[in-house]
């Protein structure tokens, strides 16, 4: 099969360091790809919000299947285009994909559903905004409704914080994603991601894992599109996956085929485990980033076989294997990250990582320039390492960062720390 993968960040590496295992795969086409995708895959200069364009070259190159890594093309209707064309993809159509594209659209399938989340409300202007969190108090969630990279989300801690977050949305901070704010109670326990496969009306569970979305040790500054992230996730038991699954991800797939907007991808629920189990704090309609990196360290099975059931609607004849072993993966960021950093500083040592089965480096935010390695965003790595449990797998990660020489990056330190405090107690 001849694949073409879209998108640019530790995500797709990830994804394309699975897909090129493949024993279906032919030839990899990734667009645009990053300095670590190259060496499993051709790089394509295409424009993903040109969808006519990259039709075109999926007709020009007989491609099989396009994988749609991030939520833009997705909210843009990238797969409904091609789909239209008589290509087939794997992501959700765009009606679909508010799941991910809008945050009071998912609330009013929680709504419908019965699906257990916290309470909440909408507003369209400042005032009224402000108003209700005057009248709630802090701690409190302000959302903008749209798509802003994993950072239009802040936890309020106090009413100053909350009223400067309604603010920055309506002045514009996220663009257009913050044209409406949804507000919503603070919710106490643990944070968890579950990841699950759907072809519009089966549904096949993933591995379970937990990322960290606070910028520095401790989770604590601001949110970031995740620092680091394990699997599998401890605080997932068997029992809070059976209740998961019938009572969020179920109703939720039941919901959108009744609405005649059946949802075929991956579905990532941002879980929060509260004393009244687990409840919705958000979709996303791809896999997380960096989630994805320790999922597909894990994965026995063949990506494409998965994917191509989601697209086919065969989703219920075939099973995911996972490998005994934890992962994790930590993210080198530029300094400076989330806020305003340097780019195009030199990264060397990666080379030491070639032969080792147990370690693979993500590229997230790079760039070749001639031989040299240069950084070209703010996440720019993911060192993820395989382990015997979660310690080791840790110890290992943390090992290799210290070989990486790049003076201008910076990394928690403590990333997986819950899961290595529930072996210890």
């Amino acid at each position: 099969m001849n694949i073409l993968l879209i998108g640019s960040g530790g995500r797709e590496h990830a994804l394309a360091w699975a897909i090129s295992n493949s024993a279906l795969l032919t030839r990899l086409y990734a667009a645009p790809g990053n300095a670590g995708i190259a060496a499993v895959a051709d790089l394509v200069d295409l424009d993903a919000a040109d969808h006519q364009a990259v039709t075109a070259f999926c007709k020009a190159n007989g491609i099989d299947l396009v994988v749609i890594g991030p939520e833009a093309p997705l909210v843009a209707g990238l797969a409904d285009d091609l789909a239209a064309a008589g290509i087939k993809a794997f992501g959700p159509s765009q009606a679909a994909a508010q799941l991910e594209g809008s945050k009071a659209f998912t609330k009013g399938v929680c709504d419908a559903a019965g699906i257990p989340t916290a309470a909440y409300a909408r507003f369209s202007n400042p005032d009224d905004a402000m108003t209700y969190v005057r009248e709630k108090g802090a701690p409190i969630v302000v959302k903008a409704d749209g798509l802003a990279a994993g950072k239009g989300v802040v936890v309020a801690e106090t009413l100053p914080q909350a009223l400067d977050a309604v603010q920055n949305c309506f002045d514009g901070q996220f663009g257009d994603a913050g044209a409406e704010v949804v507000i919503e109670e603070f919710l106490a326990g643990e944070e968890a991601s579950f990841f699950v496969l759907s072809d519009g009306a089966h549904v096949l569970p993933l591995a379970t894992a937990q990322d960290h979305k606070r910028a520095f040790d401790g989770d604590q500054g601001p949110n970031t599109g995740g620092m680091g992230a394990y699997s599998p996730a401890p605080v997932m038991t068997e029992e809070r996956i059976a209740e998961t699954l019938d009572r969020i991800i179920k109703p939720t797939i039941k919901t959108m085929a009744a609405r005649g907007t059946p949802f075929k991808g991956v579905l990532y629920a941002g879980l929060m485990i509260t004393g009244d189990g687990p409840k919705l704090i958000e979709y996303n309609t791809r896999f997380g980033d960096p989630e994805c990196q320790v999922l597909m360290m894990r994965l026995k099975d063949d990506i494409l076989t998965l994917m191509l059931a989601c697209v086919d609607g065969t989703l219920d004849k075939v099973s995911a294997r996972w490998f005994d072993e934890a992962a994790v993966s930590v993210v080198l960021a530029a300094k400076g990250y989330p806020g305003s950093y340097k780019k195009g500083t030199e990264i060397r040592g990666l080379d030491a990582f070639a032969d080792d089965p147990d370690i693979e480096i993500f590229h997230a935010g790079t760039r070749l320039d001639g031989d040299r390695l240069l950084a070209a965003g703010g996440r720019v790595l993911n060192v993820t390492a395989l382990g015997s449990n979660v310690q080791e797998a840790r110890d290992r990660a943390y090992a290799a960062i210290e070989r990486i020489d790049w003076p201008d990056g910076f990394c928690r330190s403590d990333i997986a720390w819950r899961a290595v405090k529930s072996r210890q107690d």
